[in-house]
């Protein structure tokens, strides 16, 4: 079940980029949660981040030396478990005016449901897909497939996250592609998808006023669902400001004239990206894209050497959320998407994040490390 010797058939490509990304996660977290002039780089939140990629390194290293094979028996276990969470926490006191946390006390913490879903929908996916076999082109993987996907896209709707609701579409998507899913529904959901995406550049290009398509949208959505879309909040302009701010060479770690002020919203979280921007300059930036660009690169080679199906769904589904949310993330910060609360993996503060990123990453090193296993 667990073999420590598979560790040394890892991809420790990347693990270097883990550690980088960290690295400049620390730095940047540091430089925007300064409470006082005398600098420190221990901030409180950089101590707690150093913890979570803690436990984020164990689970990596347990989960890539453990066999994925086994996720197989616990996948449909998990997904209970899942629903379970993501409707339980409606019935508990609301952190921040919304239901999307379950506060721990005597651990100091809180537990996000609905980051540990996507991983936990991987699973159960590729449980669904592996199962079906070579009937996984009929109709009733298709309506069962939606109906796997739909429970938790609404409940997490619900809270309201839309952010990661929308992150489980094209997990979804990418995973029916790979397994041969019916080809009308695959069809289908690449146009609503399309013209979903469509919609939302015009609006925030300016080919479309948010103003004026408004009564129309609000129809279907809630007002402050659509306000989510307007492209001309403090928050989408602050970013793009201070991005702009960073020029070609940075204003200088610690140096930021904007952001470290406090005037860019959600500097160590979901903005971290604009505030690395403004320190690190557009060099700076060109070295984080290339981080970023390295991980996805090998986590599709993953998928590529996978040794079976069930191993090819996983990663495939894996690579794709991770590949997401770096450019979900970047795009809200350039002000080609609205701003969704969606993280920048292994940037953003955040304890949740962190051990669901590294597990994502265990399982593709498992998934390679045994690529030549029988």
């Amino acid at each position: 079940m667990w073999s420590g010797k598979s560790l040394y058939r890892m991809d420790f490509r990347i693990t270097i980029i883990i550690f980088l990304l960290m690295a400049v996660s620390l730095l940047v977290i540091s430089s925007m949660t300064q409470e006082s002039e005398t600098f420190t780089f221990f901030t409180p939140l950089v101590r707690s981040q150093l913890q979570w990629f803690g436990i984020g390194l164990l689970v990596f290293f347990f989960l890539a030396g453990f066999d994925y094979h086994n996720f197989f028996s616990w996948a449909s276990i998990f997904y209970i478990i899942m629903i379970l969470l993501l409707i339980g926490v409606y019935l508990t006191k609301p952190i921040q005016s919304v239901h999307r946390w379950y506060r721990i006390p005597f651990l100091n913490m809180n537990i996000q449901p609905s980051e540990y879903t996507k991983i936990v929908l991987v699973l159960t996916l590729g449980w669904l897909l592996e199962k079906k076999g070579k009937w996984v082109g009929d109709k009733t993987t298709s309506i069962q497939v939606l109906f796997l996907v739909g429970i938790p896209f609404f409940l997490i709707l619900k809270q309201p996250d839309l952010g990661t609701a929308l992150v489980l579409y094209p997990i979804m998507f990418t995973m029916c592609y790979f397994a041969g899913v019916n080809k009308i529904t695959l069809r289908l959901m690449s146009i609503l998808g399309i013209i979903a995406l469509f919609f939302v550049s015009l609006m925030f290009l300016g080919f479309l006023s948010h103003e004026k398509m408004k009564p129309m949208v609000t129809c279907f959505l809630k007002e402050y669902q659509y306000e989510r879309l307007n492209p001309d909040t403090y928050h989408q302009k602050a970013a793009q400001i201070s991005i702009a701010l960073g020029g070609a060479k940075g204003e200088g770690w610690h140096k930021s004239s904007f952001a470290g002020r406090k005037w860019l919203p959600a500097a160590h979280t979901d903005s971290v990206f604009a505030a690395y921007g403004e320190e690190f300059g557009f060099i700076g930036v060109l070295f984080l894209l290339f981080l970023f660009y390295s991980l996805i690169y090998c986590s599709f080679q993953v998928v590529a050497v996978a040794k079976d199906s069930f191993g090819k769904f996983l990663s495939s589904g894996i690579a794709v959320y991770l590949a997401m949310h770096i450019i979900v993330n970047i795009a809200m910060m350039c002000g080609f998407l609205p701003i969704t609360g969606v993280p920048l993996l292994l940037m953003s503060y955040g304890g949740n994040s962190v051990v669901t990123t590294m597990a994502s990453l265990g399982i593709l090193q498992s998934i390679y490390t045994r690529r030549f296993m029988f």
